[in-house]
């Protein structure tokens, strides 16, 4: 392959988007990390392993490493399966409900290890950010932290889930909607799968949500995809209706698409396909300036995953973004 060099200029996104109209936008982790820093972590499965409140211990790695994975949906999905077998077996072990709370109280306690407290959240904050993502057709999330839950519940009227308010679930055969469309590719901390396998949102206030999230019942399992490479990503989206129907509506999208805070690393190569499945005819990807060779590195990185393909390829400076603006910026020590 020729050896491209590539410059270090970086668009204004405001430029930008005058220029092109965007129908969705795409948000990973650096969305989150704009605000809060300690959402700067590699992986969820080893902050439950150092957590000093109850961590991760043997008997529950066991199970990790019995199933060859280190999401915590599929494991606690496959404890919960097995506490039903036993009690239809009537085999009295208590061993698998005892690691099934002992691995969620681990996950609970590593979330609040790295989650910016409401308590610490700005009113204002929330409010650009909703102006912000109100202003797109669809709203594609893989970030499963409440953030964008959080700031959508500001003005919720200008956005449509997909979770219908009667019993707060997903249902495949109701999806038209109304506004922005939001749709969480991993899930999200404010969902929880049901016992039949269906997806239900959690109804707390967002001041109590993330409180709701450790309410330890064997019925609901977190529906949130944290961890593994692409191919135990893509393995949870299918087991899911919700997040099978999301996934397939990024693979559909149509014309310009703005990408913002997101690496598409290798462990995102799901994403990166849905992306090529789908026809975009204009991608805006955001860079964070840390420097020229940085700069150069993710423009040829991005180029990379989109060679040969009909699409024209934006790079805009993510400080100019309302999502990356220094003003979200939470400092912990404040």
């Amino acid at each position: 392959m020729e050896f491209r060099v590539f410059d270090t200029a970086l668009e204004d996104w405001s430029a930008l988007r005058a220029e092109i109209p965007f129908s969705g936008l795409l948000i990973g982790n650096g969305a989150s990390r704009a605000m809060w820093q300690a959402f700067a972590y590699d992986s969820l499965f080893e902050k439950a392993q150092t957590t000093r409140n109850r961590p991760l211990g043997l008997s529950e790695l066991a199970v990790f490493k019995a199933l060859d994975t280190s999401n915590f949906e599929q494991v606690l999905s496959a404890l919960k399966s097995t506490i039903r077998v036993n009690a239809a077996l009537t085999i009295s072990s208590s061993s698998p409900r005892n690691r099934y709370f002992a691995i969620k109280e681990a996950l609970i306690h590593a979330i609040r290890s790295v989650h910016i407290p409401w308590k610490l959240v700005q009113p204002e904050s929330l409010a650009r950010i909703n102006a912000e993502l109100s202003r797109y057709r669809t709203l594609y999330s893989t970030n499963y932290d409440l953030l964008a839950y959080w700031a959508i519940m500001q003005a919720p009227e200008s956005f449509d889930d997909l979770f219908r308010p009667d019993d707060s679930s997903f249902d495949l055969s109701a999806t038209d909607s109304h506004g922005t469309r939001v749709l969480y590719l991993h899930g999200g901390l404010h969902l929880v799968k049901n016992l039949d396998g269906s997806t239900r949102k959690l109804t707390s206030s967002e001041s109590t949500l993330l409180g709701s999230f450790a309410v330890n019942t064997l019925g609901d399992v977190p529906l949130f995809v944290s961890e593994g490479n692409t191919q135990d990503k893509l393995k949870a989206i299918r087991h899911s209706d919700y997040l099978s129907y999301c996934y397939g509506q990024l693979a559909g999208h149509q014309d310009a698409l703005c990408i913002f805070g997101h690496n598409l690393g290798e462990q995102d190569r799901h994403i990166v396909q849905a992306l090529l499945d789908a026809r975009i005819t204009t991608l805006a990807i955001s860079i964070y300036p840390r420097s020229q060779a940085f700069i150069q590195h993710q423009k040829r990185h991005f180029s990379q995953l989109f060679e040969g393909r009909e699409v024209t390829l934006r790079f805009f400076d993510a400080k100019s973004h309302p999502l990356g603006s220094p003003q979200l910026r939470v400092d912990p020590e404040a």
